[in-house]
């Protein structure tokens, strides 16, 4: 059993997912790599290794609750029944920006909030009672700024400009989950925030974003390792608070 912090993070096989498992297996984490897809889970642990990080594949789809249990359980069984972070990172991007909101198929919807809310919520749920064994357990969900109701509204902000339907309400959602997730643990030592990498070029957006992966895992980073006095129940990103 490990005495270092143990951190999961979901869809971490790749993109900003491997790159917050870095930066915090650079931290002194054991990092476990969350992935569908086990060989590349594995294939992404050991490059992690290979660079110093004490990086762990497991098989994770957070689409799947049988899945999701059983990760939990392997966690509980391997590391002493404690989670110390998780960081629900993995998402989807069915609809693309020229996509009219009126003609989003209705299975795109489904399929965005399976991996993108349910997926999260899903993750947390089968998790919670080991990131409440932890000492001060820490939760991060990797929002967008165009989950915000507010920028979305705005018509001056640049995420005003863009409106795929699926997506954008999916982290709208997720958001609401964060708020009220962190209102039941407010009594707790958890902390739960939601994070917004930035436009990050990733496989998401096929590689279009002017952020590195380095600069888009920094935030969800930066909530993992909160000190005790930190927020929860927030929305940020590099800037700072994002309104809702």
């Amino acid at each position: 059993m490990s005495t270092k912090k143990i951190a999961l993070v979901t869809g971490a096989n790749k993109g900003i997912g491997k790159e917050i498992a870095r930066q915090l297996g650079a931290l002194g984490c054991v990092v476990l790599i969350g992935a569908r897809d086990a060989g590349r889970g594995k294939a992404a642990a050991g490059e992690l290794r290979a660079q110093g990080i004490d990086a762990r594949p497991i098989k994770l789809d957070v689409t799947d609750e049988t899945s999701i249990q059983a990760a939990a359980a392997q966690v509980e069984r391997e590391f002493g029944g404690a989670l110390d972070v998780l960081v629900n990172n993995a998402g989807i991007a069915l609809d693309g920006h020229g996509t009219a909101a009126s003609s989003t198929e209705l299975d795109t919807l489904r399929k965005t909030y399976e991996t993108n809310v349910i997926g999260p919520f899903a993750v947390t749920k089968y998790f919670l009672p080991l990131i409440k064994a932890a000492t001060a357990g820490r939760i991060v969900n990797m929002s967008s700024g165009l989950g915000s109701l507010t920028l979305n509204s705005d018509t001056t902000s640049e995420y005003a400009q863009v409106k795929p339907l699926a997506y954008n309400s999916s982290k709208a959602a997720l958001n609401m989950v964060t708020v009220i997730l962190a209102a039941e643990l407010q009594c707790t030592a958890i902390k739960i925030n939601a994070a917004c990498p930035g436009w990050t070029a990733t496989d998401l957006n096929n590689n279009s974003g002017p952020r590195t992966i380095e600069q888009g895992a920094a935030i969800a980073v930066k909530l993992a390792s909160l000190p005790d006095d930190g927020p929860t129940g927030g929305y940020f990103n590099d800037e700072g608070v994002i309104p809702w």
